[in-house]
């Protein structure tokens, strides 16, 4: 489990973007070039507690950090994650949300995409 217990621990000149509710930070163990979390500036758990608001703002972090991706690097598409839960992989339970540039090439056969967080369970 990561030592960090919510996301608010992290300084703010780590920030890259914010929105009215959510701030952007570049990850800290990053999958690709650009990958970038979208955090709630209020502690929730996971996406399933975030307010009607806050889940209305979501769709403008999400293109805020596309936009700030883009200025930096040129990928060739996206996939967009969170966990929610333990059983799902969450190990911070403060809501953040994945945006992860990709690159053609960047793996032998991407087709299933996020369908492979099970292995043996994405190809179809």
């Amino acid at each position: 489990m990561s030592s960090i217990k919510n996301f608010l621990e992290l300084p703010a000149d780590k920030q890259i973007g914010e929105t009215q509710h959510f701030f952007l930070i570049r990850d800290g163990f990053p999958v690709s070039p650009g990958h970038t979390l979208i955090i709630s500036k209020a502690l929730r758990e996971d996406y399933f507690k975030l307010t009607n608001d806050e889940k209305a703002d979501l769709d403008n972090a999400i293109g805020l950090a596309r936009s700030l991706v883009e200025s930096e690097f040129t990928p060739d598409g996206y996939n967009i994650g969170m966990s929610c839960g333990e059983s799902a992989g969450q190990t911070v339970f403060h809501f953040h949300c994945h945006l992860i540039p990709r690159y053609a090439g960047d793996m032998e056969n991407p087709r299933g995409g996020v369908r492979h967080v099970i292995p043996t369970k994405g190809s179809y």
